[in-house]
């Protein structure tokens, strides 16, 4: 079995020290704990603040926190899904996620398909890529970012690549209490998956955040949920294949057919 921590806090916003610190004490509660991976909230080492950081952040420094980061991972031992702003060649700036493993290498990165608002929509572009999915510690697994998991299209898509496990940096705020509670569960039960979405708590840059960060099976029943506050949850991932088939989802698809009724 692979127990996976989801890390919910409450972040300050561009001090990159402060955040990384934070990531690296919830690593080492983690690892000690026997956690093998653990999920951080969207844009969590440089704080949720669109505006802001698209006015303020160097680019320049991106490379040296993802070099940070990748070495929270090594020196804990344990696996780590961090998001950042990335910078294309072209200049457009978008929002990240990437896995490393314990020995800080990245598995797997994706772009946000879906900015949620205008502050976002404002500060970065929607990336077009379909999520990856990768063999992580014999579990497939696969990303996507906060908005991204409310699209079904988003979450089915990497469930028909495969997709066991689901992981969703988010940053959430107060009012959108339906999304851990229902449309994280349905995703999860509708792919046949294990979907862990891991939020902001408090205040940052005048948002306030709903936190319930989640860990849902592919029953559609929660193996873990976090109140408002900063909180670490723990979740063993079930067994590929052990709930959420006794209707057969997947198997039943037909996409030729949903081509043919248009978009």
């Amino acid at each position: 079995m692979v127990l996976l921590a989801v890390m919910q806090a409450n972040a300050a916003v561009l001090d990159v020290d402060a955040n990384c610190a934070a990531v690296d004490a919830a690593a080492g509660r983690a690892a000690a704990a026997g956690a093998r991976l653990l999920l951080t909230p969207e844009l969590f080492p440089v704080g949720y603040a669109p505006l802001r950081l698209r006015a303020e952040l160097d680019p320049a420094t991106l490379p040296s926190i993802r070099t940070a980061l990748a070495e929270i991972a090594r020196r804990n031992g344990i696996a780590l899904v961090y998001s950042l702003p990335a910078v294309t060649p072209a200049g457009a700036w978008l929002i990240t996620a990437t896995l490393v493993d314990q020995n800080g290498e990245e598995l797997l990165s994706y772009a946000k398909v879906h900015l949620f608002g205008p502050e976002e929509r404002q500060a970065f572009v929607p990336a077009a890529a379909s999520p990856g999915v990768v063999d992580f510690l014999g579990v497939r697994t696969s990303l996507v970012i906060c908005y991204d998991v409310e699209f079904p299209e988003a979450v089915r898509a990497a469930a028909v690549r495969g997709a066991e496990l689901l992981l969703v940096p988010t940053a959430l705020a107060e009012g959108f209490d339906a999304v851990p509670q229902v449309l994280i569960r349905a995703r999860a039960l509708e792919n046949h998956l294990t979907v862990a979405y891991a939020n902001h708590s408090g205040t940052e840059d005048g948002c306030d955040f709903l936190g319930g960060s989640v860990i849902a099976a592919p029953d559609g029943g929660l193996l873990a949920e976090a109140g408002t506050g900063a909180e670490l949850l723990f979740a063993e991932l079930p067994e590929p294949g052990a709930a959420g088939h006794e209707v057969a989802y997947l198997d039943d698809l037909r996409p030729e057919l949903y081509r043919s009724w248009g978009s």
